[in-house]
């Protein structure tokens, strides 16, 4: 395994700042955010020519692009987001990439997560699979709580209703953790899907749990690893059991740290685990 970073908070750098800054850093790997909108790696202009210069520039960093990263929420509703997810696969071909990353949608209308993953899920995914499987490349769904993968129960049944294992997981923890699921049990649940992981913790505040109780709000958020309440040694502990050996790609979402500083703190805390 190799620490890594998602550039979500640094997404306005472009690519050569972002991978000069990332190996100065000791970085290995990025997940790099990738939408119609973002420009730090135009999947069009990808698609049109411009592989060869990324490529160069990451070869000359020495940083691996862990991931082309597409994270839209309506990917089941909505056609020209599915579209996109397309191109963002072709674009991995095109840069050696072998991980897309994406989310498992919201709940159709009318539905709950179950039937949604159950009677829509297979008509947009199956496909997109197809596609990714013939270019060698993987899809990883990250396991958000406000999309349709929530509880292992889910997970499950999106990964029977798509069983080809080119579809997996961009495993996060800390979303689970809030939840009291088992994080360490989920990782030698689906242990051969997942394709990449996010390193991301979360904190517990006591005091406002026993003052609102699970289903109130502000007792828990997210931080760097290393300052929440994730065990670290038993997560990286099961990742090692079960033979993952790709990136730890530190999705940093904690208010107390600027961008800059909570990727070198997070790997800081990473790094003496590996």
């Amino acid at each position: 395994m190799f620490v890594g970073l998602l550039t979500a908070p640094i997404n306005s750098w472009n690519f050569e700042k972002l991978a000069s800054w990332a190996s100065s850093n000791g970085f290995k790997g990025l997940e790099v955010s990738v939408s119609p909108a973002l420009k730090q790696i135009d999947v069009n202009r990808v698609l049109s020519g411009a592989a060869s210069e990324i490529k160069r520039i990451a070869a000359q960093n020495d940083v691996k692009i862990t991931s082309l990263a597409y994270y839209s929420i309506r990917i089941l509703e909505n056609p020209v987001e599915q579209e996109f997810l397309e191109k963002v696969i072709d674009a991995c071909a095109a840069l050696d990439v072998t991980v897309a990353c994406t989310l498992a949608g919201e709940p159709v209308k009318g539905k709950n997560k179950i039937q949604t993953l159950i009677e829509d899920f297979p008509n947009v995914f199956a496909p997109l699979v197809d596609k990714a499987k013939e270019q060698g490349i993987k899809i990883a769904m990250e396991n958000w709580f406000e999309t349709n993968l929530q509880g292992l129960d889910t997970f499950q049944v999106a990964l029977e209703s798509v069983p080809d294992k080119t579809l997996g997981l961009n495993f996060d923890p800390s979303h689970l953790m809030w939840q009291k699921i088992d994080y360490v049990e989920a990782v030698h649940k689906f242990r051969d899907r997942i394709h990449h992981t996010h390193a991301k913790d979360t904190e517990i505040i006591e005091h406002k749990l026993r003052q609102v109780g699970v289903l109130g709000r502000g007792w828990w958020r997210y931080r760097i690893p290393g300052w929440g309440s994730i065990n670290w040694t038993a997560y990286l502990t099961a990742l090692k059991e079960v033979k993952y050996d790709y990136v730890l790609s530190i999705e940093h979402e904690d208010p107390f740290f600027s961008a800059e500083a909570g990727f070198q703190k997070a790997k800081q805390f990473l790094e003496q685990f590996l």
